[in-house]
């Protein structure tokens, strides 16, 4: 293993002045460290997005570096091949093994990709090599050397990084924790007050926190497929036009495909509940901050043609919101400020469930 902060030097020493990516946990030292220092890291909405942050921090001169989770490969393919490539834009981008060697020893999500992310590469001529968990420093700087003579060659070189190859640094953790809602709290609450209606949960810990607190059938808990529950939630709600949809959504997932608040705006569920978890980080992957300390995501839904948004700071506010919502034509937004979740966290609903389960469960719940 080497530090975050050797891992943050060698690049910077090497010219690398900007970073942008979207979290995973094998990354969380270097972005805890870099976050420190502002213009030092880019928290992009998806990996497309940081891709092209770094190609523009090549264009202008200066040298950009990318890091995400190999899960997200797909929604970086088309500006790296119309326009990383094809503009051979010297872009070097870090990217997590999950899933690999072994797509056993993880999350079920991450099989397919674990599995195709070398080949995949290889497909496109993209050189890449491994940093393994058990390298040191030369071996990282040896990496490093080669990666630079392929940028100098106008090419887009990866390094595939594995488990535990680079340490953990210290998160700062948000100062106005104690104004937020308790996601807990808030979760069994909607659970409670949603009754029979379909529930489609967000990746990462809301999912994990409604299976924890109340698991059924008609839940929906996706791992994986981040930012698309609303997407979900919204064909679920076209399917089923009589009935009540909630999706249970996280800012950080929400900014990844704000473009989905759009269609639903667009298309005008009568029948959609949307609520979002705001805690102004990606809990799941190490507490990296998200961009919704910037954003009013619930004045962007309005934007979008949603009937009704509202910030619920209160679980008062939360329930009289809530139960006007299911009592109104939609679709309507419930954004809910929660803090940083403390104790132990529960077991992914596919510990117990496979995802072929929670699917035919689901639909049998629907009817």
């Amino acid at each position: 293993m080497i530090s975050a902060e050797l891992f943050c030097d060698e690049l910077e020493e090497r010219g690398f002045t900007v970073a942008s990516g979207v979290p995973c946990s094998f990354f969380g030292g270097p972005i805890a460290l870099l976050s420190r220092t502002p213009g030092k890291y880019v928290p992009a909405a998806n990996e497309g997005a940081a891709l092209a942050t770094a190609a523009g921090v090549a264009l202008s001169g200066g040298r950009g570096y990318v890091m995400l989770q190999n899960s997200g490969l797909g929604n970086l393919v088309n500006p790296l091949t119309s326009l990383v490539m094809t503009y051979h834009i010297p872009v070097l981008t870090f990217v997590s093994l999950r899933g690999w060697p072994n797509p056993e020893d993880d999350e079920p999500q991450h099989e397919v990709m674990g599995r195709v992310t070398e080949p995949m590469l290889d497909m496109l001529g993209l050189p890449h090599w491994i940093l393994r968990a058990d390298a040191d420093a030369d071996h990282f700087t040896g990496i490093l050397r080669d990666a630079e003579a392929a940028l100098a060659a106008g090419q887009a070189p990866f390094v595939l990084v594995e488990k535990g190859a680079v340490g953990k640094a210290h998160t700062v953790v948000d100062e106005t924790e104690q104004l937020r809602l308790d996601s807990a709290d808030v979760v069994r609450l909607v659970s409670d007050l949603a009754a029979g209606d379909p529930i489609i949960a967000t990746t990462g810990y809301t999912g994990r926190e409604l299976f924890g607190i109340d698991d059924r059938p008609r839940n929906f808990y996706m791992q994986g497929s981040m930012g698309h529950a609303a997407a979900l939630a919204l064909g679920v709600a076209l399917g089923r036009p009589s009935q009540t949809v909630v999706a249970l959504d996280g800012d950080g997932a929400v900014l990844m495909h704000m473009g989905t608040l759009s269609a639903i705006g667009d298309h005008g569920p009568e029948n959609l509940v949307h609520i979002v978890l705001d805690n102004g980080i990606h809990e799941s992957t190490g507490g990296q901050r998200t961009t919704s300390s910037g954003t009013r995501i619930e004045e962007v839904a309005l934007a979008t043609g949603y009937r009704t948004a509202f910030r619920c700071d209160s679980m008062g506010r939360l329930r009289s919101r809530f139960d006007a919502a299911r009592n109104s034509p939609g679709p309507h937004l419930l954004l809910v400020p929660t803090a940083r979740r403390n104790g132990s966290i529960p077991p992914r609903a596919t510990d117990t469930h496979s995802p072929q389960a929670i699917n035919e469960r689901f639909t049998t719940a629907l009817g």
